[in-house]
């Protein structure tokens, strides 16, 4: 508007167009833009996820039925504050920082290795009373690091280099992520992988030369044994699910005995008895889903399925609405994320995939998993949030 022509309008047409100016400053406000069911769903299934912890655990420290929740609990406030960081900073700002967020969780897992070694494995540093897993956030990581290089390569997406360039960026991670070992968190990273590439648009002879060169990998670390023996006998139970296989085909085998009991409603909260007389081991990190079969039935595990699938929609639908190719490609990254180990978690507890020890976002015993998937909810929020900013 010309400034003569606004001096000589009438006091009150001059407020009125301030007080619209005002508002349409606080409409472009970031913050009005939130996904309100996204919210919503991450809560139920965190209190979902609570509910079920206690109803699996309340008899495993006697004395102290809370134990396990009270510890999760803490991991949820931390999850929470890193969910309101993301949705207060600028994805856009996380660029500039990808390369030394990279190199700073790869210290991480180095140090890792320096830690002391809990049930075999070396995947945790202890901070005071938490136990800090590296290996959980460096997926979130990589998805950013993948994002910020698939958005910003000038390179033509059908050109080998293109392709090569994410894999060498993905690999030191997943090599010291399975030497820990820990195979599950490291199918999870591959997964990661494959998925940004496919949907970045790569060449499907690269992205299918890839995908059989891993699996010609996994194969030649079972005839070298490169494996450890639990890990051999975890898909040995997979694969012969009728012979009793010793320790992970104990598991697998009380598993579906504890869903098919549940039939359609289940047994009740607090009334499983394959969990509370503690025929399911890992009750409440691996093997939680059985927990949720067996109690709350056909209709429980349907409504967390459901939760996980509206879940995976809505992730989808910001990567769509997304004002930029980084935004889409990290939610993206997300998604793919949360819906491998949905499906690869519940696949494993009814039989149906190996058991590989990836845990049930939100639902899994794990502070440092539950921290990780509420900072990615935050990401996407913060994403989905600032789909209309210019800056």
């Amino acid at each position: 508007m010309p400034k003569r022509l606004a001096r000589i309008m009438s006091p009150k047409v001059s407020e009125r167009s301030q007080a619209d100016e005002v508002a349409r400053r606080l409409g472009a406000l970031p913050l009005r833009h939130l996904d309100w069911t996204l919210l919503s769903l991450t809560f139920f299934l965190v209190a979902f996820g609570m509910l079920v912890q206690y109803s699996a655990t309340r008899s495993d420290i006697p004395g102290n039925p809370a134990y396990y929740v009270i510890r999760q609990g803490l991991a949820c406030f931390l999850g929470v504050v890193l969910l309101i960081l993301f949705i207060a900073l600028d994805y856009r700002r996380l660029k500039v920082a990808t390369s030394f967020i990279y190199g700073f969780f790869l210290l991480f897992l180095l140090l890792v290795f320096f830690a002391e070694a809990t049930m075999g494995s070396q995947r945790w540093i202890q901070l005071g009373p938490f136990n800090f897993q590296p290996s959980e956030f460096c997926k979130l990581v990589l998805v950013l690091v993948l994002a910020n290089y698939l958005s910003e390569s000038r390179a033509d997406p059908h050109t080998l280099r293109w392709f090569i360039v994410p894999v060498l960026w993905s690999l030191p991670y997943m090599l010291l992520v399975f030497l820990q070992p820990d195979l599950g968190t490291t199918l999870v990273m591959a997964a990661v992988l494959l998925g940004m590439l496919f949907l970045a648009g790569c060449r499907m002879r690269h992205w299918l030369g890839f995908l059989g060169a891993g699996t010609l990998a996994f194969v030649l670390g079972f005839v070298f044994k490169l494996f450890k023996p639990y890990q051999i006998e975890r898909f040995t139970a997979f694969l012969r699910q009728d012979v009793g296989v010793q320790e992970a085909g104990y598991q697998l085998m009380q598993s579906k005995i504890a869903i098919g009991s549940g039939q359609l409603v289940g047994k009740g909260l607090f009334h499983g008895t394959q969990t509370h007389l503690k025929f399911i081991p890992a009750h409440h990190t691996d093997f939680v889903f059985a927990v949720v079969g067996e109690e709350l039935g056909l209709v429980g595990a349907l409504l967390l399925i459901g939760a996980f699938a509206l879940l995976v929609w809505r992730f989808l639908r910001i990567a769509n609405n997304a004002r930029d190719l980084y935004g889409a490609l990290i939610v993206l990254g997300v998604t793919t994320m949360f819906a491998f180990q949905v499906a690869v978690n519940i696949g494993m507890t009814i039989g149906i995939m190996p058991i590989t020890g990836i845990p049930l976002p939100f639902i899994s015993y794990g502070g440092s998993s539950l921290m990780v998937n509420l900072a990615a909810v935050g990401l996407a929020q913060g994403i989905h949030m600032r789909r209309f900013s210019q800056v």
